[in-house]
C-alpha cells in the first residue's frame, strides 16, 4: 500500500530501514575490520627482526626526504625572492626544484648508505669503522657526484663541519695540544679575512649565492642616489 501522494507509509519505510540498516552497517564494520587486521599485520612485519635492515633502509629513504624538503624549502624561498628575478611562476618552480632535487638526493644518499652498511655487516658478521667511510664515499659519489649549486651547497655545508670536527678530535686524541685560550677568536678572524679577500679580487672563485649575498651588502650598499634607495629601498626601479 501506498499514502497519498505514492509516499510509502510510515510502517513500510521503517521496514526498509530496518531491513537495510543492518546490511549497510555490516559493510561497513567489515571495512573497518579489514582496516585493522592490515594494520596489525603491518604492525607485526615491523617487528619481525630478520626485515630489519631492509625496513630500516624504507625508513632511512622516507626521513631523508622529509628532511631535505624541510630543510631547503625555507631556504630556497628566500635566496629566491631576494636574490633572483623572474616572474612568480619562475620562482615558485625555482623554489619546486630545488626542494625536490634536496629532498630526493637526501632520500637516496641515506637509503644508500644503510643498505651498504647492512650489506657489510652481513658479509663480515660484525660492523667496523670502515663500513661507515666506504658506504657513505659510494653513496656521495653516485648521489652528490654531480657539480650543480644544489650539491656544493650541501658538500660546503659538510666541509666546513668536518674541519672543525677533525680539529676538536685531533685534540681529543693528543695529535695536536690543547690551546691554552680559545681560538675561535683567530679562526673567525682569519675566516672573514680570507673570504672578502676572495670577494673583493677574486670573486669568481667563490659559491653564487655567497656571491650574491656579499654583492647586496658590500656592492650594493656603496650606491645611492636619494633618500629612496639609501634607506628604504637597495636599488631604485625607474630611470631617474
Amino acid at each position: 500500500m501506498r499514502a497519498a501522494g505514492g509516499v510509502p507509509p510510515p510502517e513500510v519505510c521503517a521496514l526498509s530501514a530496518a531491513q537495510a540498516g543492518p546490511g549497510g552497517r555490516s559493510a561497513m564494520a567489515g571495512g573497518g575490520d579489514a582496516l585493522r587486521a592490515l594494520l596489525r599485520a603491518a604492525n607485526t612485519l615491523l617487528q619481525q627482526h630478520r626485515y630489519r635492515a631492509a625496513l630500516a633502509v624504507l625508513k632511512g629513504f622516507r626521513n631523508g626526504a622529509v628532511y631535505g624538503a624541510k630543510i631547503r624549502a625555507p631556504h630556497a624561498v628566500v635566496m629566491t625572492f631576494l636574490f633572483k628575478s623572474g616572474s612568480l611562476r619562475e620562482k615558485l618552480k625555482s623554489i619546486a626544484q630545488a626542494t625536490y632535487t634536496h629532498s630526493r638526493n637526501l632520500a637516496y644518499f641515506v637509503s644508500t648508505y644503510k643498505g651498504l652498511m647492512a650489506l657489510q655487516s652481513r658479509l663480515q658478521g660484525k660492523k667496523i669503522p670502515f663500513h661507515s667511510f666506504f658506504a657513505a664515499c659510494i653513496g656521495g659519489w653516485l648521489v652528490f657526484g654531480e657539480n650543480n649549486p644544489i650539491n656544493s651547497q650541501i658538500i660546503m655545508y659538510l666541509l666546513s663541519r668536518i674541519l672543525f670536527g677533525l680539529s676538536r678530535l685531533a685534540v681529543e686524541k693528543g695529535y695536536v695540544p690543547q690551546p691554552k685560550q680559545d681560538p675561535f677568536p683567530l679562526v673567525a678572524g682569519l675566516i672573514w679575512g680570507t673570504v672578502l679577500w676572495l670577494f673583493e679580487y677574486h670573486r669568481q672563485t667563490l659559491q653564487p649565492s655567497l656571491q650574491s649575498s656579499m654583492t647586496y651588502l658590500y656592492d650594493d650598499s656603496n650606491v645611492w642616489h636619494d633618500i629612496s634607495d639609501f634607506l628604504i629601498y637597495n636599488k631604485r626601479t625607474d630611470s631617474k
